[in-house]
């Protein structure tokens, strides 16, 4: 699912024209977006939290020549699914569901 599928279902639901409901999908990720550069947490019951944690100083190897690279400290969004998203069935393996 791409933003475009989340706006069409905005559209299909509220029947809202597909430009507001562009521009209301676009202000709810903005405003998410916002939120995590302060450093905020985000909850959204039923659904999960979007959390920003601190990334500590790493060592990393260049691939070609095996030389150690200094990794900067930076940070990372995690997200924790809340207990209605964990509760759903996984998909199907991909490449057909026969069983041998």
């Amino acid at each position: 699912m791409i933003k475009f599928d989340i706006v069409t279902s905005v559209v299909n639901r509220t029947g809202l024209s597909k430009t507001k409901a562009e521009m209301a999908v676009e202000t709810v990720f903005e405003t998410m977006k916002r939120a995590m550069e302060r450093g905020e947490r985000i909850e959204l019951r039923g659904f999960g939290v979007f959390n920003v944690k601190p990334r500590k100083t790493g060592i990393g190897r260049n691939p070609r020549t095996g030389e150690e690279v200094r990794i900067p400290p930076g940070k990372a969004v995690r997200f924790k699914p809340g207990k209605e998203l964990q509760s759903l069935d996984p998909p199907p393996p991909a490449g057909g569901d026969h069983e041998e």
